[in-house]
């Protein structure tokens, strides 16, 4: 299985599609498009096929020391070879992360983030590792055989 990321995000009728656009780009790298849903919805959609896509939320988590809010809902968020979490639509758009609880909907939903890999575990532990005092235990180069 090679290393998959997609990122989705609905775009309201409220709302514009570039702005996003904008948060999407914002905590990822990597091409970002939009798709027709039905009902005349927009998505915004990410997608890759390398870690490097997630640089930005790599860095994000670490800039506003997150590390354990980080590794919990990512550690949540496993089922079998998948990851998935979201992330807050509004709080992206200005170039930060904030993560969204499963039950809560923020007013104008959430980025879904699904991420596909052999090993979980070993992304998470490059992603947001382990902490003692808000520091985190090691830093590991990115994994290269996800």
């Amino acid at each position: 299985m090679k290393m998959r990321v997609r990122i989705e995000a609905v775009v309201n009728p409220t709302e514009d599609v570039d702005k996003v656009a904008k948060a999407v780009s914002n905590i990822f790298t990597g091409n970002v498009i939009v798709e027709e849903g039905g009902s005349g919805y927009k998505y915004v959609v990410g997608e890759s096929s390398s870690i490097e896509s997630l640089k930005k939320l790599h860095y994000l988590i670490r800039a506003q020391r997150v590390l354990d809010t980080a590794r919990s809902m990512l550690l949540k968020g496993v089922r079998g070879g998948e990851i998935a979490f979201r992330l807050h639509k509004q709080v992206a758009y200005v170039g930060k992360v904030s993560f969204v609880d499963e039950e809560l909907n923020p007013p104008l939903g959430a980025i879904n983030v699904y991420i596909e890999c052999r090993d979980p575990g070993k992304l998470i532990d490059w992603l947001a590792p382990p902490t003692s005092m808000g520091k985190p235990l090691w830093e590991h180069e990115p994994p290269k055989d996800l």
